[in-house]
């Protein structure tokens, strides 16, 4: 008679679910996450995830109409002290929205790539994880794509408000705070990016069944918010 573990050891191991096609892996990003990460999870694919927020990134900044880049340039050499010229007006609004459009998804990509080497740094290194970095590079390519995309249907709000880096952040429901070190904190915490950080806890819990996804979740807000705290110390924000 065979022994059961020995028959639960051998016993055939469950196929993987089959992935899903890239339109259907990006609605499942916003509406479906845990299918999503069972499905990255032992198949991790990034690259049109990537090339998509990137995509984008680059597409809000195109649409933001020339005055309003030449609003923000004014507006930021008046903060300096310096008096702005027709001619620097006009060559600072080019380079401003050359950078916006080409740097920004540029850098786009470099975050992806230093989130998920972060995100692996901390669970499977730190917390002791089973995790490989591409698994948490297709999770974090993924989850990127909501903030990409909220960050497009901004855009009219921001033509309104006459700022290309506006953002939907804590500070945007806290305006009664005075300027200071604890508005430019909870400016720096962007929402789409909270809801990001849910769908990599998601990605995390499939990833290492043992990690739990309230955990998960609750290390990677934690980790925003003392950056936050560490970088509006550095950096001013309106």
């Amino acid at each position: 008679m065979n022994n059961p573990s020995e028959a639960a050891h051998t016993a055939p191991h469950a196929p993987d679910p089959p992935l899903p096609a890239f339109p259907t892996r990006v609605v499942q990003t916003f509406f479906s996450p845990g299918k999503l990460s069972t499905a990255l999870a032992p198949r991790p694919v990034w690259g049109l995830a990537l090339i998509l927020g990137a995509a984008l990134v680059g597409l809000q900044s195109a649409l933001i109409p020339l005055e309003v880049w030449e609003s923000m340039f004014r507006e930021t050499m008046v903060q300096r002290g310096q008096t702005v010229t027709e001619g620097m007006a006009g060559g600072g609004v080019a380079i401003m929205r050359i950078s916006a459009v080409v740097a920004g998804p540029i850098m786009y990509c470099v975050m992806t790539f230093l989130f998920a080497g972060f995100a692996t740094l901390v669970f499977s290194f730190f917390l002791g994880d089973e995790g490989r970095y591409k698994q948490y590079l297709a999770m974090m390519s993924h989850a990127l794509l909501i903030p990409s995309f909220i960050g497009l249907l901004l855009v009219p709000l921001r033509i309104a408000e006459q700022n290309p880096q506006l953002t939907l952040n804590l500070g945007t429901f806290l305006y009664f705070l005075p300027e200071g070190y604890p508005l430019r904190v909870m400016t720096m915490l962007d929402l789409s990016q909270f809801w990001a950080w849910a769908v990599v806890g998601m990605g995390a819990h499939a990833i290492d069944a043992r990690r739990s996804v309230g955990s998960a979740i609750a290390v990677l807000v934690g980790l925003s918010v003392v950056l936050a705290l560490v970088f509006a110390t550095f950096v001013p924000t309106p």
